[in-house]
């Protein structure tokens, strides 16, 4: 026999599950609604411009009306962090794990691009909404014939879900800079260390910079960048693999 507990809060809202107190006529509104409206301002206008006044205005409601469904702001971020994913790809059987976790990555990659903002909410606690989960168990079954054991799974997926997280703040956010001034990501940028740049006290940015890593006007490319990454990443999870099958730590 289990021990039942009393469900948090989040896990409630998230899954359907809060009971909403109702009074008079029937409701006009669902948690549904107001997230969609809630997505649709963040899209058009940015994270900054969500409230609560603002959903019920994209809703044509009342502000309190929402709060008979939604406790608050922080909830429905929470609610908008679960909604911006769709599903997570297809992995066929028999596909090798680095093929699907390169697939589940670019994916979700490739998703939240669409609401670039995501990145901007909190991230308070592991993931429980249903479109997360959905995700990780995707993730999780990609490692299905590896042969690690289940809490080693659950290890490389965060950090693959860490590195997705990273590369989007740092491709939209280097890829707004680039547009305003794509001078400062080539042979000026190069040009500007080269004065600045002590090569005693910063001896291997030093070597860096005298091989001329920075003096080619290479335009930044997102994809480029974010492949390489990746890469990098899949090859220190194919050695974890291979220390885990040869029994060592």
């Amino acid at each position: 026999m289990t021990d039942e507990i009393e469900l948090p809060g989040e896990v409630t809202l998230l899954w359907g599950l809060r009971e909403t107190v109702r009074r008079g006529r029937k409701p006009s509104l669902t948690v549904a609604d107001i997230t969609r409206a809630a997505v649709e301002v963040a899209d058009a206008e940015g994270l900054a411009a969500v409230s609560m006044a603002r959903v019920a205005a994209q809703l044509g409601n009342s502000t309190m009306a929402l709060y008979r469904y939604v406790k608050s702001k922080d909830e429905l971020l929470l609610l908008m962090s679960d909604a911006a994913l769709d599903g997570p790809p297809d992995l066929p059987d028999g596909l090798d794990w680095r093929t699907g976790l390169t697939l589940w990555a670019r994916s979700l990659l490739k998703v939240l691009q669409r609401h670039p903002w995501t990145v901007q909410i909190p991230i308070s606690g592991p993931p429980v909404g249903p479109n997360n989960l959905w995700w990780f168990d995707r993730a999780l079954r990609a490692l299905g014939d590896t042969g690690l054991d289940e809490e080693d799974k659950v290890g490389v997926v965060m950090g693959l879900l860490t590195f997705v997280h990273g590369e989007l703040r740092l491709s939209t956010e280097l890829s707004k800079g680039y547009a305003e001034n794509p001078e400062a990501f080539g042979r000026q940028y190069g040009k500007a260390l080269a004065r600045v740049v002590d090569a005693q006290r910063f001896p291997a940015l030093g070597k860096v910079i005298a091989a001329g890593v920075f003096e080619g006007e290479v335009p930044y490319d997102e994809e480029v960048e974010g492949e390489f990454g990746l890469g990098l990443f899949l090859d220190g999870v194919a050695a974890f693999i291979e220390r885990r099958a040869a029994g060592q730590g």
